[in-house]
């Protein structure tokens, strides 16, 4: 093995983490969506010749909420706890981007675009399983998790001009809009 090659779960080995963490079938068709998105991005921005390691992308996509059904029980944050699962399973690459999919470490001003970006951006183009606009999903947020803090509310704002950021830079590589994405993807 090359020094430096992430290691990579396949397709069956995520489906086998699904399975181990006993994540809910509804759960899993979002992850697949999310996956769907961040892989149609990726292959748009490879024909501009930006070169994203798709695979980490699509093992990241479906695994980012690995999590996410333990976190209803135990009220813990499952981008960390994801993230800390897949270090234990040896999966450090996808590991740090599944960490990142609520919150971005740093959101970059420049032009080049991660993989972590594409996983955060695409989670939040996702509401369950339909693909939607960046303020659908807003709506849904504010509406489910912020009606009684204002301190969410204001976070959740600022996350979302954040994300409205990273769009910008991804679609200025795209010869769509945004708002043509789940009329493409359909």
């Amino acid at each position: 093995m090359k020094e430096n090659c992430p290691i990579i779960p396949s397709q069956e080995a995520c489906e086998l983490l699904f399975r181990e963490m006993d994540m809910m079938d509804h759960i899993i068709d979002h992850s697949r969506q999310v996956c769907r998105v961040a892989l149609f991005i990726v292959d748009q921005l490879k024909k501009k010749d930006i070169e994203i390691n798709r695979e980490l992308v699509r093992a990241a996509a479906l695994l980012h909420d690995i999590t996410k059904v333990r976190s209803f029980k135990t009220g813990e944050n499952h981008a960390s706890t994801g993230a800390l699962f897949l270090e234990s399973h040896g999966y450090l690459e996808v590991s740090d981007i599944v960490g990142q999919h609520v919150t971005l470490n740093t959101y970059s001003i420049s032009d080049s675009i991660n993989e972590a970006e594409i996983v955060n951006y695409s989670d939040k183009r996702v509401l369950h399983d339909r693909v939607v606009s960046l303020g659908e999903r807003m709506q849904y947020i504010l509406e489910k998790y912020c009606k009684d803090s204002v301190i969410y509310k204001d976070k959740a704002i600022d996350l979302f001009e954040k994300t409205k950021k990273i769009e910008d830079k991804i679609f200025k590589h795209i010869t769509f809009s945004p708002d043509d994405l789940p009329r493409i993807l359909d």
